[in-house]
């Protein structure tokens, strides 16, 4: 347990990161033709075989670090604010440290997901010195069973070591539904997050598209008494995970493919890592043209979507610019925005 003093070499590292945060919010407030986030594939192979996850497999290369270092440089270019190393599971790629080396060298903030399994204290230390801003873990249980491993008991000594020796940002995030036994782990995983001096969110996991699986009044019980201690976390500034919790459609502004980017193994960019196929263009490819039709395309999945880190992206912008239904590109339906009093015509 941990709950020591910051040192003043971490107190300044902390200052830093938020001043980077800050000065990225307002970027994105002030402009709508670049990505605020993006998620990047490395590594589809993953160590474990959650029963609910869609998104490994036990076969995959790590894609070659120097395409890794194309991809980055191009979401660069596009101005994109934060860059978030997903898998399968990231830490299996060999070049990780680089990777993330060269994200921080673009001037975007590096975030990764990871089940937390491969941590160990050199592996920490080497993140920090690498350059890691943050990192989040889903702990899905208490006890491993046939539908995760992704306990606290397998994992508290890593998260004691994170507690320890992280210098990047950690938040721990519990789940409810998807077949998950005991929905009150949920809760013992949040506490114990709070303990080591970490954020805590609660994550409600959705079927195989992405969409919601209602929760029963047991798991609403859960749900409802981890947000209130989730006095930092962004969801407290919307309602959208609460609707989801209850089973209600969400009316917003999806903004997938232009201020959120997913950008799988084979480098296509796709709406989320559960809507992939779409538009599923290359990254090498994407141009502002691609940004500015997908921030005005409507999407189909979005009223019962419960991909937070989409939505959370997505409110940044919920205020300005309505959608129009989506339609494929081409020539013959092309959506048009208005851009400082003129009327664009995006391509």
């Amino acid at each position: 347990m941990s709950h020591v003093k910051p040192s003043l070499r971490h107190r300044l590292i902390i200052a830093k990161r938020r001043t980077r945060e800050y000065l990225m919010i307002a970027r994105a407030l002030w402009s709508t033709d670049h990505p605020v986030m993006a998620h990047i594939i490395p590594m589809r192979r993953c160590n474990l075989s959650c029963s609910y996850c869609n998104e490994y497999d036990d076969f995959s290369k790590p894609v070659p670090l120097e395409t890794m270092f194309e991809r980055i440089d191009h979401l660069g270019r596009l101005g994109t604010n934060i860059i978030t190393i997903s898998g399968g599971e990231p830490l299996l790629h060999p070049d990780l440290d680089e990777i993330i080396a060269r994200i921080r060298k673009n001037g975007a903030i590096a975030g990764m997901i990871t089940n937390g399994y491969l941590l160990v204290e050199d592996r920490i230390k080497r993140l920090n010195k690498a350059g890691l801003d943050s990192l989040q873990i889903s702990i899905d249980n208490v006890m491993p069973d046939e539908v995760s491993k992704k306990s606290l008991k397998v994992l508290d000594k890593k998260l004691q070591l994170l507690s320890e020796f992280a210098e990047f940002h950690v938040n721990i995030n519990s789940v409810v539904g998807g077949g998950i036994h005991n929905p009150k782990d949920a809760l013992v995983v949040s506490k114990r997050a709070l303990e080591l001096g970490f954020t805590s969110t609660v994550g409600i996991i959705h079927d195989g598209d992405g969409q919601l699986r209602p929760l029963g009044p047991e798991e609403i019980s859960v749900y409802e008494e981890i947000m209130q201690t989730e006095k930092e976390n962004y969801s407290q500034f919307n309602h959208f995970q609460r609707n989801i919790a209850y089973g209600k459609a969400n009316d917003w502004r999806c903004r997938s493919g232009a201020r959120y980017l997913y950008i799988c193994e084979n480098g296509l960019v796709h709406w989320c890592s559960q809507q992939r196929g779409t538009p599923a263009k290359p990254l090498k490819d994407y141009t502002v043209h691609d940004i500015r039709r997908e921030y005005v395309s409507e999407k189909y999945c979005a009223p019962h979507c419960t991909i937070s880190c989409v939505h959370m992206i997505s409110y940044i912008d919920h205020w300005r610019d309505p959608q129009r239904p989506w339609r494929p590109t081409g020539p013959s339906a092309v959506p048009q925005k208005k851009e400082q009093g003129e009327l664009v015509q995006i391509r």
